[in-house]
């Protein structure tokens, strides 16, 4: 849940009515978990309907650790799915001291609960929905049209993309090229990481679009982990960074694609939307299994945890430890210019050969 919008649910009706609005999109063949705090919605979680009745204590555990003082079941589709599934739902739920205030299923614009009501269900009602739309909340139509939110562009787009990222290839060599020194010490990638990621902000809070030249410059900087780790220790969870970033993981070159995409993970979870972080964290694994940071936010998206039970995203330094990559110049000593140790020299005036050491890893 974002937490400057709150959305209340009064009865069994709105929470039906609500729902695609938390989610960010109208579920199908799901199971959807409102967790309640009075009458004001505090998360909203949804899961995939299995072929066949799952085990659900693990989710259980996480929905429990949340804290909401009760939660509402919906199953979305068919009774012969949602039945059987919300049945293993209410026990698992049960098992971790979770109340269940009420058991619905949805299909075909109506709603039926589980714990009484009509035999033939309730239509929606209108107008419910009201408050979520008017605090600017969307639903789009399914799941799939959010995955298309943080899909690669095609087409002519793609084109200009693909010979855009062959000149910021060519530039980061020139680059390298005509500064071995600083390519050795990565301290060109620094600069220019930390000035692309910057004017890539001012850009978007601004509301003006980047150039694909603009875009391919920067996918290939995030590539390097030094940018990437700058890019996320300036995010936040503002409206335009996540604009941003979905500019930029849908234009990149889809092997480029996993750090913006991380980028904008990150921002959606600080927001409160875990629908699109979710998918934008599924974009990044896709292209990439293996990336670390990807990694750390599926297992905090997959654990529950909120972006406000954790202190800092990045490992504490202490005080006097230099960031990744830079260096600082050591003091002299008191009393005069620091004096450099050597070894002594042999008989012959040359310095013995250090033995190699083992060292165990």
């Amino acid at each position: 849940m974002n937490p400057d919008c709150t959305i209340t649910a009064c009865s069994s009706a709105e929470a039906v009515a609500v729902a695609p609005y938390l989610l960010g999109f109208h579920p199908n063949d799901s199971l959807v978990v409102l967790g309640m705090i009075g009458h004001a919605v505090d998360f909203a979680v949804r899961y995939d309907l299995p072929a066949e009745v799952s085990d659900f204590t693990e989710a259980a555990e996480v929905i429990a650790r949340q804290g909401a003082d009760r939660v509402i079941l919906i199953g979305y589709g068919p009774p012969w799915r949602v039945t059987p599934m919300v049945l293993e739902v209410g026990r698992a739920l049960r098992v971790a001291d979770v109340p269940i205030e009420d058991v619905l299923r949805v299909a075909d614009g109506r709603w039926w609960s589980y714990l009484g009501g009509p035999a033939g269900g309730t239509p929606f009602a209108p107008g419910l929905a009201a408050q979520a739309v008017y605090q600017g909340m969307v639903a789009l139509p399914d799941r799939m049209a959010l995955v298309a939110k943080v899909s690669p562009v095609e087409g002519r787009q793609r084109e200009e993309m693909r010979e855009a990222t062959g000149r910021a290839r060519a530039r980061a060599t020139d680059l390298v090229a005509s500064d071995v020194e600083a390519a050795r010490g990565g301290q060109w990638m620094r600069r220019a990481g930390r000035q692309a990621v910057r004017e890539a902000e001012r850009a978007a809070r601004a509301g003006r679009p980047l150039s694909p030249d603009e875009i391919a410059w920067l996918g290939v900087l995030l590539a390097k982990s030094v940018v990437l780790d700058y890019a996320i220790d300036r995010s936040g969870p503002e409206e335009w960074r996540m604009r941003l970033w979905t500019e930029v993981v849908r234009k990149v070159q889809p092997e480029l694609s996993p750090a913006p995409a991380c980028l904008l993970a990150y921002a959606a979870w600080q927001a409160g939307e875990g629908s699109l972080a979710r998918v934008a964290v599924d974009r990044a694994l896709l292209e990439e299994p293996t990336h670390r940071l990807a990694g750390v936010l599926d297992r905090l998206l997959s654990a529950g945890i909120r972006s406000r039970s954790v202190v800092a995203f990045m490992p504490l330094r202490r005080p006097d430890q230099p960031r990744r990559g830079e260096v600082r110049r050591r003091e002299p000593r008191r009393g005069g210019a620091r004096r450099e140790q050597r070894a002594p020299r042999g008989a012959g005036g040359a310095r013995p050969k250090r033995r190699p050491s083992r060292r165990s890893l």
